[in-house]
């Protein structure tokens, strides 16, 4: 991971050329530099583990593997190409469709995340928790903004505080389970590769990771597109999922 963080600065310091993917999203140079180089060193140590990547074709061959790698290379390359320290390098490895390990790593803050299934969560070895916030009333939330718009048209939402918006959903989580923010918000476009490190990173510092309706996201599908998704410790999930339901009602622009 440092290394692939290494590869990552230099580009951020030199310059990579970029370039506009089928769906509009930016792809850099440094995007598939840093790919390539996880795919060749992960790939080296189990043959019989699987991949998908954001920026590696994908193929129905992954399904047929129990564990799969699961990578981001740059989630966040907008900021990544505006200069904004805020991207990080996203690894999972998902087993029978949950994370059994995760690291996420921002090298422009020298900030290591990581997590064991049962072991829990660390920043730079030092152990992560959730926030203990249980009310939406004063809570502090990242998310979209048509999702938080949503939430402060609601009266039961008086006294939300709105976080300043985080490009990388996985350093968005991230920052949840490192107690910074009390939840994160994530629309439809969420994929595997965005969520599957941070959502054991968060289940390990106490939070969890939620559909709307309280269920858990599963990995290596046919399909890597998720619902919309709440990042918080239980009573304030459910709470947010509550409200966001409501909200949901009014509005089916992100629903």
């Amino acid at each position: 991971m440092r290394e692939a963080g290494s590869i990552a600065l230099d580009f951020a310091r030199d310059g990579a050329q970029r370039w506009t993917k089928g769906d509009a999203s930016i792809v850099t140079e440094a995007d598939i530099a840093v790919d390539r180089f996880l795919h060749e060193h992960l790939g080296a140590l189990n043959p019989d583990i699987g991949w998908l990547s954001e920026e590696t074709t994908d193929t129905p061959e992954r399904l047929a593997h129990e564990r799969v790698w699961v990578v981001d290379p740059i989630d966040g390359t907008r900021a990544f190409v505006e200069g904004v320290p805020v991207w990080v390098i996203s690894v999972a490895l998902v087993e029978r469709g949950r994370p059994v390990l995760g690291m996420i790593f921002n090298p422009t803050r020298d900030e290591m995340f990581e997590a064991i299934v049962g072991e829990g969560a660390r920043m730079n070895g030092q152990v992560l928790s959730a926030t203990a916030q249980t009310s939406i009333n004063g809570a502090n939330v990242i998310g979209p903004r048509t999702m938080m718009e949503g939430l402060e048209g609601l009266g039961a939402c008086v006294g939300i505080a709105r976080a300043p918006y985080v490009y990388a959903l996985a350093y968005r989580i991230a920052s949840v389970a490192a107690g910074r923010v009390d939840a994160a918000l994530a629309s439809t476009r969420a994929k595997d590769w965005d969520i599957a490190a941070a959502d054991l990173i968060l289940h390990e510092a106490g939070g969890e990771l939620l559909e709307f309706d309280g269920t858990k996201p599963v990995y290596n599908r046919p399909s890597p597109v998720h619902q919309p998704l709440i990042a918080a410790p239980e009573v304030l999930n459910a709470a947010l999922r509550a409200a966001l339901t409501d909200a949901a009602r009014q509005s089916n622009t992100w629903a």
